[in-house]
């Protein structure tokens, strides 16, 4: 019987799957226990994660007899790769299991966004009627949707806002343009600066590597077409977030939904403060129910077969 420590949250119908077979050790907090996870990390023959535990440094140097990393989740930002191979332990992500629940939230939210009148509760119930400055609103209709990064992810945004009739173009330099993924979705294979210029909606779908680090600077949030929206569900540290409030303060741009930060979670942040058609939530676009299920599962599986 192997032991297997999960430090972040995960499905408790998969954590009993794995139970059923190994030790368990499961505890949502263990993240934020760093001297007790390294002493559990020394006895674990898997470590189970989400995208807040760290996986390198002391860390890997904690897991002498560990075999098996599993992530709950896509990005591998969080994970030394290299090392925890070094140590020949096998790093398993979820590819593709919350691909559907982070489309769901960039169309969502664009929508919300390009209407622009969801975000009134306060006004209305306090008995003001603000109809007239809320009814310049914008269908999605018509409008281009820009994806920066056109993996799974990005493929199933496009087929979802293409149903909502929205032109959508895309940009992903490990993508050929003519790759057939491109046509199989109906989307347009384009330049960066064209998909950054010509989109009503800009939606990330990139990793956190050297070439992506602040590649919405001040200068390309600028270059964005006015009153675009721009979605971030990638990584934190793609968007310059000062820079980003103060186009949505000047108006440059109509909206944007953040759900990934430079630092998380997210510490008192003055600058988002006030800010105008901002949504900002915390590191969820690809969490639901149905998503948590499919990720969980698959990691238990996953987990299970590396152990064997």
């Amino acid at each position: 019987m192997s032991r297997i420590v999960v430090t972040e949250f995960m499905d408790e119908r998969a954590v009993a799957t794995l139970a059923a077979r190994h030790d368990v050790l499961y505890d949502a907090a263990l993240v934020d226990d760093a001297p007790r996870l390294a002493r559990e990390a020394g006895t674990c023959d898997a470590i189970v994660v989400r995208n807040r535990t760290q996986v390198r440094g002391a860390l890997v140097d904690a897991l002498a007899r560990c075999r098996v990393v599993g992530r709950l989740g896509v990005g591998l930002d969080n994970i030394d790769v290299a090392a925890c191979e070094a140590k020949g332990m096998k790093v398993i992500p979820a590819t593709g299991a919350n691909a559907l629940a982070v489309a769901e939230y960039v169309v969502g939210t664009a929508l919300v966004l390009l209407r622009g009148a969801y975000l009134s509760s306060a006004a209305v119930a306090s008995g003001k009627w603000p109809r007239a400055a809320l009814s310049a609103g914008r269908e999605t209709a018509g409008k281009t949707l820009g994806l920066v990064g056109f993996g799974s992810i990005g493929q199933l945004t496009a087929t979802r806002a293409r149903a909502l009739g929205m032109e959508v173009i895309a940009h992903d330099p490990l993508l050929g343009a003519g790759h057939p993924a491109y046509a199989a979705a109906g989307v347009r294979a384009a330049g960066l600066d064209e998909v950054v210029r010509a989109a009503d909606v800009v939606s990330l779908h990139v990793p956190l590597v050297e070439s992506t680090r602040n590649l919405f600077s001040a200068a390309r949030i600028a270059s964005m077409k006015p009153g675009a929206v721009l979605v971030n569900t990638a990584r934190g540290g793609i968007v310059d977030e000062v820079a980003l409030v103060r186009a949505l303060k000047d108006g440059h741009l109509a909206g944007a939904a953040i759900d990934v930060f430079a630092a998380e979670p997210l510490p008192a942040s003055p600058h988002f403060e006030d800010c105008p058609n901002l949504i900002l939530t915390p590191h969820v676009a690809g969490v639901t129910a149905e998503a948590n299920e499919r990720v969980s599962f698959l990691i238990a599986d996953k987990v299970l077969e590396a152990l064997a």
